[in-house]
């Protein structure tokens, strides 16, 4: 073989298996999806701004050895939701969810969820943990004792 030819098979390798190595880094904990967030003063504060574009934004919590994932989005409705990025049912698998559309869909089961039905009165089965928040001063407000609370799913 030429040495321009297996320069060129020796680099495409390289990319693939970087490529792989970005893919699987991003599926251990600690390198998954959000920005990550502390409290300060008992509670973790977001910007309403900064989640007000339909999009759901994820972020995580140090809490000990765990990382807590939650999220929040503003809905169809309006109504900003928050729940943590994971459910009753699948949080063993430890994949979360995804947006798809108005809807989250669990990257596990493949399951849909309305985002304007995401909240306390969905709890339970596939359906994204609620996690209870407040907005106060144009922020998201979610106590490190609710997020605590969370702990179990992680």
């Amino acid at each position: 073989m030429k040495k321009p030819v297996l320069k060129q098979i020796l680099m495409s390798a390289a990319a693939l298996l970087l490529g792989a190595s970005a893919v699987f880094a991003l599926q251990l904990p600690g390198f998954g999806k959000g920005e990550k967030v502390t409290a300060a003063n008992g509670a973790v504060s977001i910007p309403l701004s900064k989640v007000s574009d339909g999009k759901a934004h994820f972020y995580r919590f140090a809490n000990g050895n765990k990382e807590i994932g939650f999220f929040i989005v503003k809905g169809a409705d309006g109504a900003i939701h928050t729940a943590f990025d994971t459910c009753d049912v699948c949080f063993r698998e430890k994949k979360g969810y995804v947006q798809a559309g108005n809807m989250m869909q669990c990257k596990n089961c493949g399951q849909k969820f309305a985002i304007a039905q995401i909240g306390p009165h969905t709890v339970g089965g596939c359906n994204p943990s609620y996690l209870p928040a407040t907005q106060a001063g144009g922020k998201i407000v979610i106590t490190a004792n609710d997020l605590k609370a969370g702990a179990r799913f992680f």
